[in-house]
């Protein structure tokens, strides 16, 4: 049985929010950079959950007030590049059109050439504003045993916070 620790992965972490909901606490700053606990950020749970689970090459998508993000990512997250061991952050560039983002699915679309330059086996992308523990070798095995195409990790929610989150709707599959 092939482990997820035997295929390369991509880390793609979406950190262009501009996190309404937070406000003042995101007058100055993007969502994911938004301090917790000190000295850490948002952002650092996912960084997190990656390294801990021995995936180095992150990339991190940034669109809104990203300077921030950028400064605590480039003081707090130095890996080992000289090992292929990174945490990049990205500014959003508009390499397709004259357009920001237009949602999580365009900051990847217009980022497809972070993926094909780094020939990973398997990309995994993250949300930067959520506060969680996860061993994502869990996530990256049940994929590959299961030889999926796409893998969504979700927990439910009461309907009436249904709005406050993505929605999916899935079968019993």
């Amino acid at each position: 049985m092939e482990r997820s620790s035997e295929r390369q992965l991509l880390a793609l972490v979406l950190a262009g929010g501009e996190g309404t909901r937070l406000m003042p606490l995101t007058r100055d700053r993007a969502k994911p950079a938004v301090p917790f606990g000190g000295r850490y950020r948002i952002i650092d749970f996912v960084l997190s959950n990656f390294v801990n689970s021995g995936y180095f090459q992150i990339k991190v998508l940034t669109q809104y007030k990203a300077s921030s993000l950028i400064s605590h990512i480039a003081r707090g997250w130095q890996l080992a590049p000289i090992l292929g061991h990174y945490v990049e952050p990205v500014p959003a560039q508009m390499r397709v059109g004259r357009d920001w983002f237009k949602g999580s699915a365009d900051a990847v679309f217009q980022n497809l050439n972070l993926i094909s330059d780094a020939h990973p086996d398997i990309v995994a992308v993250f949300g930067a504003d959520h506060i969680y523990k996860m061993d994502v070798r869990q996530m990256v095995d049940w994929h590959v045993q299961n030889e999926a195409d796409l893998t969504v990790a979700a927990i439910p929610v009461p309907i009436e916070q249904g709005s406050q989150f993505g929605i999916i709707a899935a079968d019993a599959e």
